[in-house]
C-alpha cells in the first residue's frame, strides 16, 4: 500500500539525519519558523507530523490531521504519550469562529480510595502512585479520538490510524536526538521498565534500551491499532479491554472492565480571557493550565514588557511573583468541577487580579511561606459578571506531548496528552503492546504532599473513584478581531504553564515569531519548592545579579519543555516552530 510505502521511506529517512543541537545548548538555538500558505502540523516528532500533513494533503480537516498524529505520537513517543493514557484537545472552527474543549484526559478506578497510597501511618507510600498496576488510571485517548473525529472529521476512521500502524508494524529508526535513550531521568526508569516482562520485552535488549540508529518495532501495538481502526469500542468493551481488565485482577491493579465500559470523554467550556487585543482560550478544569494562564496574563496586565525589553528584571520579577500567586491558588481550588466546585470566573477576574497585583512589591520576592491562597469567602466577592462586565471593555520536563495543527480552513486544533511520568506506569499490558499511565499520582496523594513534579495539593484534588486527576495541560488558541491569531502548547509536567504563558509573550508582547518563541530561555516558578529554575546560560550576570539582590532563590536547571506553536501573521500567512529542546518538525503545505 502507498501509505505503507511512504512510512517506511519516512522512518528512515527522517531519523537517519544526525541531529546535532544537545540539550546543553538547545534553550540557545533560535529555530527559523516553516512557513506555509496553505496548512501546517507541528508536533514533538517528524513522524508525527508527517501523519498529520499527508491526511491534510488527502483532503482531511484539522481534525482528521490532529487525531492521525496523535496515534503516531503514540507509537514513537512511547515514554510520554500513548493511547495507554488520556490529555486534552481544544478545537477552533475557522468558519464559526468557536472553539470548544474535550476532555479525554483518564480518571479513577471505581475501586480508587482516599487514602490507596497511605500505609498503616498515614504516611505517603514512596513510588506506590508511580510505579506498577496500582498507579494506572482508567485511559481516554482512544475515546477522545474518535468523538471528536466521530463529529468533525471528514476521512475514514480507518485512514486516519494507517500512519500509526506502519510504524508500529514496520517500526522506525530512533533518533539521535537527546531524548528518553540517554536522558537521566529516563534512564532512572529502566528498572521499572525491567520489571515488567511485556514492557521489558519491547523496549529493551539486553537489559539495555534500544539505541539511536536501531529500528523499534512495536508488532503487539500494530495489532491493536488494527483492532482500533477496526473497532475503537474494542479498547473499552472487545478484546483489548478484556486483556486489560483481567491483567489488572492477575497483578492488584484496580481497573476493571466496569471502568473501561464507563469511560467517556466530556465536551467542557473553554475558559477564554482578554489579552491587550486578544483573546486568549485553554483549558478548564480539571486542567488547571487555562484558569492560571489567564490569572497570571491578568496580574501582568497592561504592563509594557516591550518597553522595558526582553528579560528586563523588573518584567522577569513581575513573572515570577504572578507565578506564586497562581500556583498558590492551584493548591487550594483546583480539581475536577464534576466533583468539587472550581471558583473559575473568581479567578480569571481581573478585579482579582489586580488586587494580587498590589500585593507584589517590585523591590522584593516575597518569599513562598507568605504567598497564600486567598480564602474562599474574598474570593467570592470577584462574581461572575464582574469579570463579563470587565471583559466587554477589553479583553508537564519531555514527559507528555503537544501537536498543533491549522487547516486550510483555518480551522485549528491543539492537543495535549500523556501518560504522565517517563513510561508511565512502566505497565505494558501482554499481548497488546499498550503501555499505561501512571496518572494517579496527578492526584494529591495526602494534602500538602508533593507528587512527582514537586506540585501540592489538597481536598480539591483528593482522589475519588471516577475522578479526573487535576492536570498543568494547557493547549491554548488565541484569536484577534474573530480570526485565529495562535495556537500554541508543550509538555512539561509543573512547568507547562509557564511555558506557555513566556511563549504568549513572546509573541503578543515582544512581537518575536514563533521559531524564537518556543527557542529562547525559560524560567519557572512554581510557588513551592521556593524555587526559580533558570536555563544555563539564559540570564546574563547582571540580570541574574539584580533577581538575586530582590531575594529569588536562582537554581540553574536542564533546559526543560518541548513546546510548538503555529502562529497566522498579518498577511495570513502560517508560521510555524518546533522546540529545539525535543525532536519536533513542523510540516506545511
Amino acid at each position: 500500500m502507498v501509505i505503507v510505502a511512504k512510512f517506511r521511506q519516512v522512518a528512515i529517512a527522517v531519523f537517519s539525519l544526525n541531529i546535532i543541537l544537545g540539550s546543553q545548548v538547545a534553550s540557545a538555538v533560535l529555530t527559523l519558523p516553516l512557513r506555509s500558505k496553505k496548512a501546517m502540523v507541528v508536533s514533538a516528532n517528524p513522524l508525527a507530523s508527517e501523519a498529520g500533513i499527508w491526511m491534510l494533503r488527502k483532503g482531511g480537516n484539522a481534525v482528521d490531521a490532529a487525531v492521525a498524529t496523535t496515534f503516531a505520537i503514540s507509537v514513537v513517543e512511547p515514554f510520554s504519550a500513548g493511547i495507554g493514557g488520556g490529555g486534552f484537545l481544544l478545537m477552533h472552527s475557522g468558519k464559526t469562529g468557536e472553539i470548544k474543549a474535550l476532555d479525554f484526559r483518564e480518571r479513577a478506578p471505581l475501586k480508587a480510595t482516599r487514602n490507596m497510597y497511605l500505609d498503616a501511618q498515614g504516611k505517603v507510600r514512596p513510588n506506590a502512585s508511580l510505579n506498577g498496576y496500582l498507579a494506572v488510571a482508567t485511559p481516554g485517548t482512544v475515546a477522545g479520538m474518535y468523538e471528536v473525529h466521530r463529529r468533525y472529521g471528514k476521512l475514514p476512521w480507518q485512514e486516519v490510524i494507517k500512519p500509526a500502524i506502519a510504524l508500529a508494524k514496520y517500526g522506525f529508526i530512533i533518533s539521535p536526538q537527546v531524548s528518553w535513550r540517554s536522558l537521566p531521568q529516563y534512564e532512572n526508569r529502566k528498572q521499572v521498565i525491567l520489571n515488567n516482562p511485556a514492557a521489558k520485552a519491547i523496549f529493551t535488549r539486553n537489559g539495555e534500551f534500544y539505541q539511536p540508529g536501531e529500528r523499534l518495532v512495536q508488532r503487539d501495538l500494530a495489532t491493536t491499532l488494527e483492532i482500533i481502526a477496526q473497532n475503537p469500542q474494542s479498547f473499552y468493551t472487545g478484546k483489548i479491554a478484556q486483556a486489560i481488565a483481567a491483567d489488572m485482577a492477575k497483578n492488584g491493579g484496580l481497573i476493571t472492565l466496569a471502568d473501561l465500559k464507563a469511560y467517556k470523554s466530556i465536551w467542557r467550556t473553554p475558559v477564554c480571557g482578554n489579552f491587550r487585543q486578544a483573546k486568549i482560550c485553554s483549558m478548564p478544569p480539571p486542567s488547571s493550565g487555562g484558569v492560571h494562564l489567564l490569572q497570571m496574563l491578568n496580574i501582568i496586565g497592561d504592563t509594557d514588557l516591550k518597553s522595558l525589553g526582553w528579560h528586563h528584571p523588573d518584567s522577569l520579577h513581575l513573572m515570577v511573583e504572578a507565578m506564586k500567586i497562581a500556583y498558590a491558588d492551584r493548591s487550594q481550588y483546583l480539581g475536577d468541577p464534576d466533583f468539587v466546585k472550581v471558583p473559575v470566573q473568581q479567578l480569571i477576574s481581573p478585579a482579582y487580579a489586580k488586587k494580587r497585583r498590589q500585593e507584589i512589591n517590585m523591590q522584593k520576592a516575597q518569599p513562598a511561606t507568605e504567598v497564600k491562597p486567598i480564602d474562599l469567602k474574598t474570593l467570592q466577592n470577584f462574581s461572575q459578571a464582574d469579570t463579563q462586565k470587565r471583559n466587554t471593555r477589553r479583553h508537564e520536563s519531555t514527559e507528555t506531548s503537544h501537536l498543533n495543527v491549522v487547516d486550510e480552513e483555518r480551522n485549528a486544533v491543539s492537543l495535549t496528552f500523556t501518560v504522565n511520568f517517563g513510561f508511565g506506569s512502566g505497565v505494558v499490558t501482554p499481548g497488546t503492546g499498550i503501555l499505561l499511565n501512571d496518572e494517579m499520582d496527578d492526584f494529591a496523594a495526602a494534602p500538602g504532599v508533593p507528587n512527582v513534579f514537586g506540585l501540592v495539593g489538597n481536598e480539591a484534588n483528593a482522589i475519588a473513584p471516577r475522578k479526573t486527576p487535576l492536570s498543568s495541560m494547557t493547549p491554548t488558541i488565541i484569536t484577534e478581531n474573530g480570526r485565529l491569531r495562535m495556537v500554541v502548547g508543550t509538555p512539561g509536567g509543573s512547568t507547562i504553564i509557564t511555558q506557555v504563558l513566556q511563549i504568549i509573550l513572546n509573541v503578543l508582547a515582544y512581537n518575536m515569531d514563533v521559531g524564537s518563541a518556543v527557542s529562547v530561555p525559560r524560567i519557572h516558578h512554581q510557588w513551592l519548592p521556593d524555587n526559580l529554575l533558570v536555563e544555563p546560560w539564559g540570564l546574563d550576570a547582571l540580570t541574574l545579579q539584580d533577581l538575586r539582590r530582590r531575594g529569588h532563590k536562582i537554581q540553574e536547571a536542564e533546559p526543560w519543555g518541548n513546546a510548538n506553536a503555529i502562529a497566522v501573521t498579518a498577511d495570513g500567512t502560517l508560521e510555524g516552530a518546533a522546540d529545539p529542546r525535543g525532536d519536533g518538525s513542523p510540516r506545511g503545505f
